[in-house]
């Protein structure tokens, strides 16, 4: 089994985002809503740039993609809500 990757990422300030890609070892989705838990900003950049980010454990018990807390899509798509980031693929079931 492979962790699932994330596709893009249109949040470019937050400091894991390098030309909209997100280069964190795995986020985690959060619980109250589809929100990527490792969203920050900051003036340094983070995480390795030869790394593509993938979703570590998702929380959201009603996505349709969430089986067993982890995720089932083929990839994932990230991008803002409000003032966070979050993940645009979440599907309520």
């Amino acid at each position: 089994m492979q962790m699932i990757k994330i596709l893009d990422c249109s949040v470019t300030e937050c400091v894991y985002n390098r030309n909209k890609q997100c280069h964190t070892m795995a986020i985690d989705v959060g619980s109250e809503c589809p929100e990527c838990e490792a969203y920050m900003t900051g003036t340094m950049k983070g995480g390795w740039e030869n790394l593509t980010g993938g979703v570590g454990a998702c929380h959201q018990s009603d996505c349709a993609f969430n089986r067993s807390f982890e995720c089932s899509a083929n990839g994932i798509h990230i991008g803002r809500h409000e003032k966070h980031a979050d993940c645009e693929t979440y599907k309520s079931r």
